[in-house]
């Protein structure tokens, strides 16, 4: 983590946004204030998700992994050293129940099943609606087909890998998309990730046409 740490947190908020281009047009739906702490919870997360699955060797991911949690932890104490705490650590949130679910985030790596998902969905759903107050929190199995579907996104593009992305985006969790209350970060991250992936079913790569993202934020906005 040593040359990340001594980055600022403009590289990782312009990483995460190079990666999810859609985000340009969804965000102008969240309250200026707020934008930057926004992308930097989506950012915080991609982080977790490419340390516990990326890379052909698992071992690096899980150095990274238990670094984050050592980290989250101090957080939870009003310390930090990640640049991305700068935007995030002073919100009340339960990071020290994030950092304890990093460990089972990372035997989820050959089995990314619901249920093993769970501790780590119940964990963002925490940190997700503290931190945007007056919001609830999602169901986890809401949040775990979302992450179900990064898995899938950022693997193998082949037919089976197709069938499994049209299956999870014809059966995102009932009341998931669709759910009020729940956080906007969310919300609208959601609508991004569920077109990418009907998009992945059809073999189709990267992000939709922008009317088409645009309509997805609007109507995922609405659900208030």
């Amino acid at each position: 983590m040593g040359a990340g740490v001594a980055e600022g947190p403009d590289s990782f908020l312009d990483k995460w946004r190079a990666r999810w281009p859609e985000w340009a047009l969804a965000e102008v739906f969240v309250p200026a204030p707020q934008r930057e702490a926004v992308v930097a919870w989506l950012a915080l997360r991609q982080e977790l998700l490419d340390a516990a699955w990326g890379g052909s060797d698992p071992r690096p991911g899980e150095a990274k992994l238990g670094w984050w949690q050592e980290e989250l932890e101090a957080w939870q104490r009003g310390m930090r050293r990640h640049p991305l705490g700068k935007l995030l650590q002073p919100r009340e949130a339960p990071w020290a129940m994030l950092a304890a679910a990093l460990p089972l985030l990372a035997a989820t790596r050959e089995q990314p099943a619901p249920a093993r998902l769970r501790p780590f969905a119940e964990a963002l759903a925490a940190v997700g609606a503290a931190l945007e107050p007056g919001s609830v929190a999602v169901p986890w199995d809401t949040l775990a087909d979302g992450l179900r579907a990064q898995r899938l996104l950022g693997g193998a593009d082949d037919a089976v890998h197709r069938q499994e992305a049209a299956a999870l985006a014809a059966g995102w969790h009932a009341g998931g998309l669709d759910a009020r209350g729940r956080p906007l970060a969310g919300r609208l991250f959601d609508a991004i990730l569920h077109a990418r992936l009907a998009r992945h079913a059809r073999g189709a790569h990267g992000p939709p046409a922008r009317m088409r993202t645009l309509f997805g934020a609007w109507r995922a906005a609405r659900k208030t």
